[in-house]
């Protein structure tokens, strides 16, 4: 399996239009296999052995066959970064036609998360807004935010790990008195085993990435067991990527939520297009194209090294 990685192996950088999650460049891994490209992308923070679940989900879109699936395109929601640039958030949103749903973020400073989410209201009362805090508050501060949020800005569809654990998450449903209901992302895809987690009374929805999570097959037996509903996300991937979370999303059968794949417009370039027309994207077939996009040769040697140790976690 190592000798088909390293045989086709292609690394790129990808430009980002804003700043998102503390990047403006998205570096990108590939191969090619029976079942066409697959991306390896892990954050380059990311430790080996949290790596090896992205690695092992590039092993199974190379290799493995498409699932079955229920529909050939994905309602997604448009996700807005951090920042309240008029010009970025009008751009992005303009980059979304016919999205109703939109994932902000926020956590870093209230009145500016509240600007941002006044500014989203202001698309329309029939927006559905969902906030994404990625952990950063402790109950209380949440407790303070959402109510605030809530006063400000009205009802929001659910908010995305607003503490970083399930006690504070179970504790903030206990104490909060708005309607609120919480997804659960880093608390499921950073543990060591998120089979063993519980999660009644702390979470009402599940975020499905395919990447952190191992790929398609392990993320439908993570649905089936916690029997929650769920929402596939992207992990900024490149558009290798986000069609195989298509494939994800589209192979359940029932899908409640808007799904948040719409990030390639977080992108300056991309290896490929895939359009979102009238709120959905549809499951594409592309060659990539790398054209102008590789790394040096020493990036390249980076991320092979990378792959060679993470490889060896997977036996």
């Amino acid at each position: 399996m190592l000798d088909l990685i390293l045989d086709s192996l292609r690394v790129i950088s990808l430009p980002m239009k804003t700043n998102f999650r503390g990047i403006n460049h998205r570096e990108v891994a590939f191969f090619e296999g029976p079942q066409g490209w697959a991306e390896f992308s892990p954050f380059l923070e990311y430790s080996d052995e949290e790596s090896s679940r992205w690695l092992a989900c590039a092993i199974e879109a190379a290799t493995q066959p498409r699932p079955k699936l229920f529909r050939t395109s994905v309602t997604v929601n448009g996700t807005i970064p951090a920042t309240n640039d008029k010009k970025v958030v009008d751009d992005l949103v303009a980059s979304y036609p016919g999205v109703k749903t939109y994932k902000v973020k926020v956590g870093d400073n209230l009145s500016e998360d509240i600007v941002r989410l006044a500014r989203i209201r202001s698309l329309g009362r029939k927006v559905n807004i969902r906030i994404d805090v990625n952990g950063l508050w402790s109950v209380e501060q949440a407790l303070t935010n959402l109510y605030a949020f809530y006063e400000n800005v009205g009802p929001f569809e659910y908010v995305e790990q607003p503490c970083a654990t399930l006690d504070e998450l179970r504790e903030l449903k206990s104490k909060i008195r708005i309607p609120l209901k919480i997804a659960v992302d880093e608390v499921i895809r950073k543990s060591a085993d998120p089979f063993s987690l519980e999660l009644q009374g702390a979470a009402d929805i599940v975020m499905l990435k395919v990447q952190p999570l191992g790929g398609i097959r392990n993320a439908h037996a993570l649905a089936a067991h916690h029997k929650l509903p769920v929402v596939v996300s992207s992990a900024l991937e490149s558009a290798v990527g986000i069609n195989y979370g298509l494939i994800l999303a589209a192979s359940f059968e029932e899908m409640s939520y808007d799904c948040g794949l719409g990030t390639g417009s977080l992108l300056a370039k991309n290896v490929a297009e895939i359009p979102i027309v009238d709120g959905k994207m549809q499951i594409q077939r592309f060659e990539p194209n790398f054209d102008g996009l590789e790394v040096s040769a020493e990036r390249f040697d980076w991320w092979k090294n990378r792959i060679m140790r993470t490889a060896a976690l997977l036996g």
